[in-house]
Protein backbone atom coordinates (compact mmCIF):
# COMPACT_ATOMS: atom_id res chain seq x y z
CA UNK A 1 0.00 0.00 0.00
CA UNK A 2 2.74 2.46 0.94
CA UNK A 3 4.61 1.90 -2.33
CA UNK A 4 1.44 2.36 -4.36
CA UNK A 5 0.58 5.57 -2.51
CA UNK A 6 4.06 6.98 -3.14
CA UNK A 7 3.63 6.23 -6.85
CA UNK A 8 0.06 7.52 -7.06
CA UNK A 9 -1.21 4.04 -7.97
CA UNK A 10 -4.56 2.57 -7.03
CA UNK A 11 -4.90 0.78 -3.70
CA UNK A 12 -6.76 -2.52 -4.15
CA UNK A 13 -9.07 -3.25 -1.22
CA UNK A 14 -11.03 -6.50 -1.14
CA UNK A 15 -14.82 -6.24 -1.06
CA UNK A 16 -15.93 -3.20 0.92
CA UNK A 17 -12.84 -3.26 3.12
CA UNK A 18 -14.81 -4.72 6.02
CA UNK A 19 -12.41 -7.65 6.50
CA UNK A 20 -10.96 -7.51 10.02
CA UNK A 21 -7.35 -8.21 10.91
CA UNK A 22 -5.41 -8.17 14.17
CA UNK A 23 -2.53 -5.69 13.95
CA UNK A 24 0.75 -5.94 15.85
CA UNK A 25 3.92 -3.89 15.44
CA UNK A 26 6.83 -6.09 14.30
CA UNK A 27 9.14 -5.25 17.23
CA UNK A 28 6.39 -6.21 19.69
CA UNK A 29 5.98 -9.52 17.89
CA UNK A 30 9.72 -10.17 18.08
CA UNK A 31 9.72 -9.35 21.80
CA UNK A 32 6.84 -11.79 22.30
CA UNK A 33 8.73 -14.57 20.53
CA UNK A 34 11.84 -13.80 22.57
CA UNK A 35 9.86 -13.94 25.81
CA UNK A 36 8.34 -17.31 24.88
CA UNK A 37 11.77 -18.70 24.03
CA UNK A 38 13.24 -17.53 27.33
CA UNK A 39 10.37 -17.89 29.82
CA UNK A 40 7.73 -20.33 28.59
CA UNK A 41 7.49 -23.93 29.68
CA UNK A 42 8.71 -26.35 27.00
CA UNK A 43 6.05 -27.28 24.41
CA UNK A 44 3.61 -24.57 25.52
CA UNK A 45 1.90 -22.82 22.63
CA UNK A 46 1.19 -19.10 22.63
CA UNK A 47 -0.63 -16.82 20.25
CA UNK A 48 1.17 -13.48 19.99
CA UNK A 49 -1.42 -10.94 18.90
CA UNK A 50 -1.95 -7.24 19.03
CA UNK A 51 -5.20 -7.04 20.98
CA UNK A 52 -6.11 -4.72 18.10
CA UNK A 53 -8.67 -5.78 15.54
CA UNK A 54 -9.38 -3.30 12.77
CA UNK A 55 -11.13 -3.23 9.41
CA UNK A 56 -8.82 -3.18 6.40
CA UNK A 57 -10.39 -0.02 4.99
CA UNK A 58 -9.62 1.85 8.21
CA UNK A 59 -5.99 0.77 7.97
CA UNK A 60 -5.70 1.93 4.37
CA UNK A 61 -7.17 5.33 5.23
CA UNK A 62 -4.87 5.69 8.23
CA UNK A 63 -1.80 4.87 6.11
CA UNK A 64 -2.87 7.47 3.53
CA UNK A 65 -3.34 10.09 6.25
CA UNK A 66 -0.02 9.37 7.97
CA UNK A 67 1.93 9.21 4.72
CA UNK A 68 0.55 12.54 3.53
CA UNK A 69 1.28 14.14 6.91
CA UNK A 70 4.85 12.81 7.05
CA UNK A 71 5.64 13.95 3.49
CA UNK A 72 4.06 17.36 4.07
CA UNK A 73 6.12 17.91 7.23
CA UNK A 74 9.51 16.56 6.08
CA UNK A 75 11.27 17.76 2.93
CA UNK A 76 13.53 14.67 2.90
CA UNK A 77 10.50 12.42 2.48
CA UNK A 78 9.32 14.43 -0.54
CA UNK A 79 12.33 13.02 -2.44
CA UNK A 80 10.83 9.51 -2.49
CA UNK A 81 7.43 10.69 -3.73
CA UNK A 82 6.86 9.64 -7.36
CA UNK A 83 3.59 11.53 -7.80
CA UNK A 84 2.23 14.92 -6.83
CA UNK A 85 1.36 15.17 -3.15
CA UNK A 86 -2.18 16.20 -4.12
CA UNK A 87 -2.65 12.65 -5.49
CA UNK A 88 -2.27 11.17 -2.01
CA UNK A 89 -5.92 10.82 -1.09
CA UNK A 90 -8.71 8.34 -0.51
CA UNK A 91 -9.38 8.54 -4.26
CA UNK A 92 -6.58 5.98 -4.67
CA UNK A 93 -8.74 3.34 -2.94
CA UNK A 94 -10.11 0.85 -5.46
CA UNK A 95 -12.51 -1.79 -4.24
CA UNK A 96 -11.87 -5.14 -5.93
CA UNK A 97 -13.89 -8.34 -5.90
CA UNK A 98 -13.19 -10.35 -2.80
CA UNK A 99 -11.64 -13.79 -3.17
CA UNK A 100 -14.07 -16.70 -2.92
CA UNK A 101 -13.96 -18.09 0.60
CA UNK A 102 -11.88 -15.17 1.88
CA UNK A 103 -12.01 -15.02 5.67
CA UNK A 104 -13.71 -11.90 6.94
CA UNK A 105 -11.68 -11.98 10.14
CA UNK A 106 -8.12 -13.03 10.93
CA UNK A 107 -7.57 -12.52 14.60
CA UNK A 108 -6.15 -14.60 17.39
CA UNK A 109 -6.70 -14.70 21.11
CA UNK A 110 -3.44 -13.67 22.83
CA UNK A 111 -4.88 -13.85 26.35
CA UNK A 112 -2.78 -16.90 27.31
CA UNK A 113 0.57 -15.14 26.76
CA UNK A 114 -0.75 -12.15 28.68
CA UNK A 115 -1.90 -14.31 31.59
CA UNK A 116 1.02 -16.75 31.73
CA UNK A 117 3.94 -14.49 30.81
CA UNK A 118 2.59 -10.98 31.34
CA UNK A 119 3.21 -10.05 27.70
CA UNK A 120 1.34 -7.21 26.03
CA UNK A 121 2.31 -5.11 23.02
CA UNK A 122 4.35 -2.05 24.01
CA UNK A 123 3.64 -0.05 20.86
CA UNK A 124 0.16 1.39 20.44
CA UNK A 125 -1.44 0.77 17.07
CA UNK A 126 -1.14 4.23 15.49
CA UNK A 127 2.47 4.63 16.64
CA UNK A 128 3.31 1.26 15.07
CA UNK A 129 1.73 2.23 11.75
CA UNK A 130 3.51 5.60 11.85
CA UNK A 131 6.88 3.92 12.54
CA UNK A 132 6.26 1.50 9.68
CA UNK A 133 5.41 4.31 7.24
CA UNK A 134 8.53 6.24 8.28
CA UNK A 135 10.67 3.12 7.85
CA UNK A 136 9.46 2.78 4.26
CA UNK A 137 10.12 6.45 3.58
CA UNK A 138 13.65 6.16 4.97
CA UNK A 139 14.51 2.87 3.21
CA UNK A 140 13.24 3.36 -0.33
CA UNK A 141 16.40 1.96 -1.96
CA UNK A 142 15.84 -1.34 -0.19
CA UNK A 143 12.12 -1.31 -0.99
CA UNK A 144 12.77 -0.61 -4.68
CA UNK A 145 15.16 -3.55 -4.89
CA UNK A 146 12.72 -5.93 -3.21
CA UNK A 147 9.77 -5.03 -5.42
CA UNK A 148 11.57 -5.38 -8.71
CA UNK A 149 11.66 -8.44 -10.94
CA UNK A 150 9.87 -11.57 -9.79
CA UNK A 151 7.88 -9.83 -7.08
CA UNK A 152 6.55 -7.32 -9.59
CA UNK A 153 5.44 -10.14 -11.92
CA UNK A 154 3.57 -11.74 -9.02
CA UNK A 155 1.92 -8.45 -8.05
CA UNK A 156 0.81 -7.75 -11.62
CA UNK A 157 -0.58 -11.28 -11.96
CA UNK A 158 -2.53 -11.00 -8.70
CA UNK A 159 -3.83 -7.42 -8.96
CA UNK A 160 -3.24 -6.18 -12.50
CA UNK A 161 -6.65 -7.06 -13.93
CA UNK A 162 -8.88 -6.14 -10.99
Amino acid sequence: MIKNILEGKKLPVYGKGDNVRDWLYVEDHCKGIDLVLREAKPREIYNIGGFNEEKNINIVKLVIDILKEEITNNDEYKKVLKTDISNISYDLITYVQDRLGHDMRYAINPSKIAKDLGWYPETDFETGIRKTVKWYLENQDWVDEVVSGDYQKYYDRMYGNR
